[in-house]
């Protein structure tokens, strides 16, 4: 490693948060600075997860000269590393106690034990509530860092109990720079990611490194605006859905795949072999939980359809209200115009008010076609169904 990048460890993946950053780097230094938990807030894509492995990494390590711990750490395989991030729908309540009785445990090779959990909003009011003990007596050398994208995701009595630390939103054209930057995609191509993920870092970089993925955007946003009867709301309904799943296929199929024959080498099982019984159970667990995470595959892509539908009708209202407005979607200008000007405000921002009630519906498990059928025929007459 050369001397410039071992400087940027543990703070390299960390893009456009140097106040943070400051903050962060001067508590893991100084240990009357230090709280006992943090709680990193900021929108999808603005650089929760890597601000918090930075951290991790800085707290761990005995110094920016031990590279060898930042890696680990870095890299999640450092035995005082404790993080989670659920491939649910919710953190479970077991999920949650495991963290925190790991919590009590003194820290094995490193200054700090650190419990890092990426997905603090998805916790229920149960589920918080095995936290507050761990968050309240925290022993002296652990450290907690949750991440969330607002405080108010969480409960008051699990704010109370931590330092917030709320990270900046970058512009369009930074993170279509550091899209260019990382995987030397055209300036061009970058921009329109960036302003199509609305400035969420992961979505852009798939965006601008995937053209199916970009070409599924554009066919669901330019059905959704043709559709003008009951018989197009059910086959754009079904057309979404299909694509969401075909998408989490494709992202959970190698992986899933990849973590059977993982598991079967390790007992000893060659391929196409006859699976006893007594690993049948271990084999069982695997598959429920990857249909566990097959589940939240699809409903983050089917949330993703909905954040761009939001960003579809955002551009119209502002159209209503302001005919020179910036859009996300400015490939769709012409389609736009002619929405805004056929349609009230007043009609838009009940489809703006339904899209978010059909975000909610889906997170309570109700029938994906069926909520986007409901949210689409809004779109036909204004009112909901």
């Amino acid at each position: 490693m050369t001397p410039a990048a071992t400087a940027e460890l543990p703070w390299g993946d960390v893009w456009g948060q140097d106040d943070a950053v400051e903050t962060l780097r001067a508590a893991a230094s100084d240990p009357a600075s230090l709280s006992h938990a943090y709680l990193i807030t900021g929108p999808p894509g603005s650089g929760r997860a890597p601000l918090a492995r930075a951290f991790a990494a800085a707290l761990i390590a005995e110094g920016a000269d031990d590279v060898n711990t930042m890696r680990q750490v870095l890299a999640g395989t450092h035995s005082d590393l404790t993080a989670l991030r659920t491939e649910g729908s919710i953190i479970s309540i077991k999920e949650a106690r495991a963290m925190a009785t790991r919590s009590y445990l003194s820290p094995s090779a490193g200054r700090y034990r650190v419990m890092v959990m990426e997905d603090a909003d998805r916790m229920t009011e149960r589920t918080s509530n095995v936290l507050l003990k761990a968050l309240e007596e925290p022993p002296e050398r652990t450290v907690w860092i949750l991440c969330a994208p607002s405080d108010a995701d969480l409960l008051p009595t699990i704010r109370s109990r931590v330092r917030v630390l709320r990270l900046q939103e970058p512009e369009v054209a930074q993170v279509a720079e550091l899209i260019t930057a990382r995987t030397g995609v055209d300036p061009v191509v970058a921009e329109q990611a960036a302003r199509h993920a609305q400035r969420h870092i992961g979505m852009a970089q798939r965006l601008a490194t995937d053209e199916a993925s970009r070409v599924r955007r554009d066919e669901t946003l330019r059905g959704v605006l043709r559709v003008r009867g009951i018989s197009d709301v059910v086959e754009v309904a079904g057309q979404i859905v299909q694509a969401a799943t075909d998408d989490a296929k494709a992202l959970t199929a190698e992986r899933d795949e990849a973590e059977r024959s993982s598991l079967l080498r390790t007992v000893g099982i060659a391929d196409g072999a006859r699976i006893p019984p007594a690993v049948r159970s271990q084999l069982s667990a695997l598959e429920d939980d990857q249909k566990r995470r097959a589940t939240r595959s699809l409903r983050d892509g089917l949330d993703r359809v909905l954040t761009d539908l939001q960003s579809l009708f955002r551009d119209v209202v502002m159209l209503q209200f302001r005919p020179d407005a910036d859009l996300i979607n400015r490939e769709l200008a012409e389609d736009l115009h002619e929405l805004a000007a056929r349609w009230t405000p007043e009609r838009t921002l009940v489809v703006l008010d339904h899209i978010a009630e059909t975000r909610d519906a889906l997170e309570q498990n109700v029938q994906p076609t069926l909520a986007l059928e409901s949210l689409l025929v809004t779109f036909l007459s204004g009112k909901k169904p």
